[in-house]
């Protein structure tokens, strides 16, 4: 069991990691060649790029969560039309979303903080990022398919390939071309089309289970799919609040400095993140394949080999980020009171993955079981109730110290609150006694 863990959890925690470092490459290059202002108003935009990475997310888990479980039950062909249909239907949701964020870029900005000269630098960012919204959607979820088809290796190859494309591409737009903010957006897009392309062949010759063609299923998979992945939304969505509400409380506080300091907060720590979120989302394939075939032994079996790992993750690199956060903080900034206000936030906010860790491998445990309720509820709790009580309560007591521990306060109360009211076994039980197949079959 250990062998099918780490042969699944470990690519996904690589390719995630390196798409995550993707975001601090663009930090760093930003900050080396164009300044604090850059990735001050990219920081703006965090918010917006969360959606699409929830949206990216809902699709690959929830669609991942039926196919894995589908195949669990010896049923392939239904697994095929829902990876078909959910494909679909994000395609043309990735063009919606990219229309609008092109043709309202600056208002969108505005409405998420941004004032006098970050407006026009976060808009920008936001308008070129958002034409490459279909590749860089499609490429998380091909990702997460790959992982559910046994190709997990592919995945994690692409995602490093878009890396080094884009270390490439960002030099070469900053420090020759000097095209200013849109670089760091526009390496990241073609780093992520081409990535795509290197994995649409495994799905076009068939060389796993899962291809492209047509489907006898209507726009209900879709739904269904994204009904159990809406968690996954939700836990993007809820870091997009967590940014957003940091923004707002740190433009009030300390001004454009804060929000500087919080943009190298977020490059630097997008790792962890990143990291924890590969782990979760590579168990998933394990435990909603054993959940099709009833094995509630190896289900719990795989949460918990998923927890310990991201507790020994978390930890490990928030101590050797406690003994490098000046020069972390250093890479992005020169200026010393950005630097000095970055490092105090680093070692606070780092110390919160630990707790994220556990809640995002309840997130999606919960997701893979079909019993959704928990997760939507975690995320609720993390991002639109407690986070909102402790970073107010916090910032008015503490100051701009206490908007960095906010985030800490506000995942140990959800970890501790869901652990002493949700009882992981029992709710196993119940989502195995009550078990449904997938049975919608509309046509298109």
């Amino acid at each position: 069991m250990k062998k099918k863990f780490l042969s699944l959890t470990v690519p996904s925690a690589l390719a995630m990691f390196v798409a995550s470092f993707n975001t601090v490459l663009d930090g760093m290059f930003l900050g080396i060649g164009v300044g604090d202002d850059a990735i001050a108003g990219v920081n703006i935009v965090i918010p917006v790029i969360m959606i699409f990475i929830g949206i990216s997310n809902m699709a690959a888990v929830g669609g991942g969560s039926l196919v894995s479980k589908n195949f669990g039950e010896g049923d392939s062909d239904k697994a095929v039309n829902i990876f078909r249909q959910v494909i679909k239907s994000l395609i043309v949701m990735s063009i919606a979303i990219s229309v609008i964020c092109v043709v309202f870029s600056e208002a969108i900005v505005v409405l998420l903080g941004a004032k006098g000269r970050l407006v026009p630098i976060a808009a920008e960012y936001l308008r070129y990022y958002s034409l490459f919204c279909i590749s860089s959607v499609l490429m998380v979820v091909f990702g997460s398919f790959l992982r559910n088809d046994n190709a997990p290796r592919l995945a994690m190859f692409a995602s490093m390939t878009a890396t080094v494309i884009n270390i490439i591409l960002n030099y070469v737009f900053i420090f020759v071309l000097d095209q200013g903010v849109k670089s760091a957006a526009i390496a990241t897009g073609i780093g992520n089309s081409i990535a795509l392309m290197m994995m649409l062949p495994h799905f076009i010759f068939k060389h796993g289970q899962l291809s492209f063609g047509k489907t006898n299923i209507g726009i209900s998979a879709f739904v269904e799919a994204m009904k159990i992945g809406f968690p996954s939304f939700l836990a993007e969505a809820a870091f997009s609040v967590i940014i957003f509400f940091h923004n707002i409380s740190l433009s009030n506080t300390v001004g454009e400095s804060g929000i500087a300091a919080y943009a190298i907060i977020n490059y630097a720590t997008s790792n962890i993140y990143n990291i924890v979120l590969g782990i979760t989302m590579g168990v998933q394939p394990l435990i909603s394949y054993n959940f099709g075939t009833e094995n509630k032994e190896n289900m719990l079996t795989f949460y918990n080999m998923t927890i310990k790992m991201c507790i020994f993750v978390s930890a490990a690199v928030t101590l050797v980020y406690a003994g490098c956060g000046r020069f972390i903080a250093g890479i992005f900034s020169s200026s010393p009171e950005v630097i000095d206000m970055a490092v105090i936030g680093l070692n606070l906010t780092n110390a919160a993955y630990i707790f994220l860790g556990i809640n995002l491998t309840r997130t999606i445990y919960y997701q893979a079981i079909e019993k959704t309720i928990y997760s939507n509820i975690m995320g609720l709790l993390r991002s639109v109730v407690i986070l909102p009580i402790v970073l107010f309560v916090f910032s008015a007591k503490f100051g701009v110290n206490g908007i960095w521990a906010s985030q800490l306060v506000a995942e140990c109360i959800v970890m501790l609150f869901i652990g002493f009211t949700v009882n992981i076994s029992y709710k196993t039980d119940l989502a195995i006694k009550n078990k449904e197949r997938y049975t919608g079959m509309k046509t298109v």
